[in-house]
């Protein structure tokens, strides 16, 4: 299909306004997750009986969606945006209660809630409708005081992470309060209210330590391996000295014979030990492109929701790939976190698919008009509703 900018068209009016550098990097990445996962999941399938292709046929199925929700969300207009994320937080709050109630205990946590063959995690598609929420009550506390804004920011963080706490998530809800803070940060508001959420996160860890065992035991075992299980984690290093620069070579590698997570939460590692660490830094540098677009977006960007709203959306991405990353190395605690667009997992994808397509959307450029005559326009936006 071929755009003329003569043609006024939904589709030729989001095609050259879209950011198509950063469109382009997500849908390479999604590409690689379809590679990944036919790297990956087979042995894993093997394992559990199932046909060797049974987890990348489903990644498949869940990737051509990611693709079109991604472009389809990608088409909203901030005031769009907003609404959606309102009513897309709404149910996901109502389906994260409903899973507390009726959802299946996997590894010591109710997360997943059934739909027949899907099995659906309602806190991942929270959390980037969660981020743009917070981005527009942030904006408001700053332009008008008739409306509580910043007390309704703090109740709609405190929901969401007791759901999490009650799941329990400790790995999600130590990613949203990073994201909430850094967009705290960023709005310029009281160093008051930062270091309260400082102390308050510090003291949640705190708590969490003594009171959640499994919470313990992992860092208990990142501090002393000789204390806990690090069978994962220390495979998953031997697999980057394995592969060295340049792989052992597609199918070659073992590492995913072993580890029972290789196509979600150590992905990476497959990748290093099959691909290369060249291959890796690659693929890191693919993640901190798309970051660096999107921040350079947001810090262009004159209007405060949008450019909070970009902030934390690119926060929340990145974050979620560098603590991946990161926990395959043996820099940080195992958590249980997918990498972005490449970990097999319907809900992951989908949810990055919202969070990218709602950045895109928001970077788009956007023509302010000027009346001929008029004094340029100032950087303080109007008051704009919901």
């Amino acid at each position: 299909m071929r755009f003329n900018r003569s043609d006024r068209s939904l589709m030729s009016d989001w095609w050259f306004t879209v950011d198509r550098l950063m469109l382009g990097g997500l849908i390479l990445l999604i590409a690689g997750g379809v590679v990944l996962s036919l790297a990956a999941s087979p042995p894993v399938a093997v394992k559990l009986s199932l046909d060797p292709f049974h987890f990348f046929k489903r990644h498949l199925v869940f990737a051509a969606p990611a693709i079109a929700l991604l472009i389809g969300i990608s088409l909203l207009g901030p005031r769009q945006a907003r609404r959606f994320c309102l009513a897309l937080y709404l149910a996901g709050i109502s389906l994260m209660i409903v899973t507390l109630l009726l959802g299946s205990e996997i590894k010591g946590a109710v997360r997943w809630l059934s739909l027949g063959p899907i099995a659906l995690q309602p806190s991942e598609l929270v959390k980037p409708a969660f981020v743009v929420i917070s981005a527009w009550l942030f904006s408001e506390s700053q332009k008008r005081d008739d409306v509580p804004s910043l007390p309704l920011a703090v109740g709609t963080y405190g929901l969401f992470v007791g759901l999490l706490v009650l799941q329990p998530d400790f790995g999600q809800l130590l990613l949203v309060t990073v994201v909430w803070g850094s967009m705290l940060f960023v709005a310029g508001l009281s160093l008051v209210w930062i270091g309260a959420i400082g102390v308050a996160g510090t003291g949640g860890m705190v708590v969490a330590y003594f009171t959640v065992p499994h919470v313990a035991r992992r860092i208990d075992s990142f501090f002393d391996p000789a204390s806990g299980n690090t069978y994962q984690t220390e495979r998953a290093v031997q697999s980057f000295i394995n592969g060295g620069w340049f792989g052992r070579g597609p199918g070659e590698g073992t590492v995913k014979q072993v580890l029972p997570d290789a196509h979600t939460d150590f992905v990476f590692a497959v990748a290093a030990e099959e691909y290369g660490l060249i291959a890796c830094l690659l693929l890191l540098g693919l993640y901190g492109f798309i970051v660096l677009r999107g921040l350079g977006h947001s810090r262009a960007e004159p209007d405060g929701f949008v450019r909070l709203a970009l902030a934390g959306l690119t926060a929340l991405f990145g974050l979620q790939a560098l603590i991946n990353m990161a926990v395959t190395v043996g820099l940080l605690p195992a958590k249980g976190m997918t990498l972005p667009f490449i970990s097999y997992g319907g809900s992951s994808l989908m949810s990055m698919a919202i969070t990218m397509g709602l950045a895109l959307g928001l970077a788009r450029r956007r023509p302010r008009a000027v009346r001929v005559g008029s004094p340029a326009p100032t950087a303080t936006p109007a008051r704009e509703g919901l």
